[in-house]
């Protein structure tokens, strides 16, 4: 089976055609409605990375990258949010304890949605929430910058430093309660309509059987790094957005530049020793972001003064692109970038 015959992507490209792209510039300025995130958990796509066993679909890294490609492009808005999803499934899927049980069949299902408030974790050794222990179980304080999708979410998975110097996440429910408070929405130059808020954390409660992980932070970083050095298939799925847009003549040669560094990306990424080629993979990262500038970049223009519309597709496109070029970015990811840009410049 071809990868774009697999159900999933045949699923996720249903889903854009039908639901996602002909809403998306209704949805950037309004917000992600609640029937998207439906229509999302009917598609089955909320369990790509879950076990068989607990209801999901096991799908190999190829189909998981694809159906990205497919949603980003269509709105980035509406994959931002349920793209945090997979993260808690995939801790899930590595723990044994109890909270495996309770929650990764309602997730792996699309029964619940969860969100993701871990990002701070790459500040260490600056930490923006600390977790101390009481009784039976644990205290947050402090503040997560970021946090997407509330009030779409129902759970939320929450990381903190412990006094031992360990990252521990637990799983809460996604509302404001004794110690959670969320800000008001943030008003973004991209992806506002992802429902991003901060969260207060004053001595937020979590019982010891809602821990998915507690382990040295140094060892938790080790296998958190080799994540952003690869390129993020929605960067690919926004170019190819952007392309669509463009007259063939001046299409055809980005897309196949875009072709080809896709391939040589997702190699990288199906290495099975992922800290190796760490340079080769920023590199790749970076030509990408380049490539996707370009790309939104000759949207606008293919779209003249209209492009400047903020209903405009080539506009929202351009808007987005900028937010990917942050989206997960780290110290190392970050220096990579700009090494590349200055060194085109000379």
């Amino acid at each position: 089976m071809t990868i774009s015959a697999h159900p999933l992507v045949v699923r996720a490209r249903e889903l854009a055609d039908g639901v996602l792209s002909p809403a998306a510039e209704r949805v950037d300025q309004e917000g992600v409605p609640v029937s998207h995130i439906e229509a999302i958990r009917r598609s089955g796509l909320l369990g790509l990375n879950a076990p068989v066993a607990y209801g999901g679909s096991a799908a190999p890294a190829a189909v998981v990258r694809e159906t990205a490609e497919i949603l980003a492009g269509a709105c980035c808005s509406t994959w931002f949010v349920q793209t945090q999803h997979h993260t808690p499934v995939l801790t899930l899927t590595k723990a044994e304890l109890p909270v495996r049980e309770r929650l990764l069949g309602p997730l792996a299902r699309g029964e619940l949605l969860s969100g993701v408030a871990y990002a701070h974790l790459r500040s260490y050794p600056r930490v923006p929430v600390r977790v101390r222990r009481e009784g039976d179980g644990w205290r947050f304080h402090g503040t997560v910058p970021w946090y997407t999708g509330w009030g779409l979410n129902d759970v939320l998975l929450l990381a903190g430093v412990t006094e031992d110097d360990e990252a521990l996440f637990a799983f809460v429910e996604a509302r404001e309660q004794p110690g959670l408070r969320p800000s008001e929405p943030m008003r973004l130059a991209a992806l506002t309509a992802s429902r991003t808020v901060s969260l207060d954390l004053d001595g937020l409660r979590v019982a010891e059987d809602a821990v998915a992980l507690r382990t040295p932070y140094e060892e938790w970083a080790a296998t958190d790094r080799p994540k952003s050095r690869n390129a993020n298939p929605a960067v690919f799925g926004i170019t190819a957005a952007a392309l669509a847009l463009v007259d063939e003549e001046y299409a055809a040669p980005l897309r196949a530049r875009t072709d080809d560094l896709r391939r040589r990306a997702y190699a990288l990424a199906d290495h099975p020793v992922p800290r190796e080629h760490a340079q080769e993979r920023l590199a790749l990262r970076a030509e990408a972001f380049t490539l996707m500038r370009t790309a939104t970049t000759a949207a606008v223009v293919t779209g003249g003064g209209r492009a400047m519309s903020v209903t405009a597709r080539a506009q929202r496109l351009a808007r987005e692109a900028l937010f990917l070029l942050v989206q997960g970015q780290t110290a190392a990811s970050r220096t990579a970038h700009l090494e590349q840009l200055a060194e085109r410049a000379r």
